[in-house]
C-alpha cells in the first residue's frame, strides 16, 4: 500500500496535461498535491469529473460563503468519519476562517460548537442528506428560509452534503491518507 492509498497512485511523469496542471497549480498555491488528487488521478475520467464538480460546488457561484461551504464539508465529514475530509477540509476551514477553535469545535461536534445560529441551522440540515431515507420535509424547508437561506442557498446546502457523502465514503474504499502538510495549516 502507498501512502496515499489502497490503490496507490500514478507516475507523475505519465499524466495527461491537464491533470499534470492541476497538480502544478496545487504546488504553486499549497507547496504540494493533495493526495486526493493523487488518488483520483489513477482513474483521469473520474478526476475530471470530481474536481469540475467539487470547484463548482466549493468555488462556484452563490450565496453561500466560502467558510460555510467548508463548514459543510467538515461537518458532514465529521459524521462520516471521514479522516481524510475532516483533516484536508479541517485545514481550509481554519484558514478560510481564521478561527481554527470554531473550525476545531466544527470537526468534534458541530452540535456543542460555538456558532451562529444561521450555521448551525444549515449544518443541522446538510447532516440529514447524509441520513439513510433523507427526503426533506417542507418544515425543515421553511425552517431554512427563515435562516435566511433562498432555495438555490438550500440546493447548494444539499449538493455540497450529498456530493461529500459521496467523497467520504470513496476516501474509505480507497484508505486515503491525509497528506501531513494539513495537519499545521491555519494552527
Amino acid at each position: 500500500m502507498s501512502s496515499v492509498s489502497r490503490f496507490g497512485e500514478p507516475d507523475e511523469r505519465g499524466l495527461p496535461d491537464d491533470i499534470h496542471e492541476v497538480y502544478e497549480k496545487s504546488r504553486e498555491k499549497l507547496g504540494f498535491v493533495p493526495n486526493v488528487f493523487r488518488a483520483y488521478a489513477q482513474r483521469p475520467e473520474h478526476f475530471r469529473a470530481f474536481v469540475a464538480y467539487h470547484d463548482v460546488l466549493m468555488k462556484g457561484p452563490g450565496n453561500l460563503t466560502r467558510v460555510e461551504r467548508e463548514a459543510i464539508v467538515v461537518a458532514v465529514s465529521s459524521e462520516n468519519r471521514c479522516q481524510y475530509c475532516m483533516v484536508a477540509h479541517g485545514a481550509a476551514l481554519r484558514v478560510l476562517s481564521k478561527d481554527p477553535a470554531m473550525a476545531e469545535q466544527i470537526a468534534n461536534n458541530w452540535r456543542t460548537a460555538v456558532i451562529p445560529q444561521r450555521l448551525r441551522s444549515m449544518l443541522g440540515f446538510a447532516i440529514r442528506v447524509n441520513q439513510p431515507g433523507f427526503a426533506a420535509n417542507q418544515h425543515e424547508i421553511d425552517d431554512l428560509h427563515l435562516a435566511g437561506f433562498g432555495d438555490q442557498d438550500i440546493w447548494d446546502i444539499a449538493a455540497i452534503a450529498a456530493f461529500f457523502g459521496f467523497s467520504n465514503r470513496m476516501a474509505g474504499v480507497m484508505d486515503l491518507r491525509p497528506n501531513e502538510e494539513f495537519y499545521s495549516m491555519g494552527r
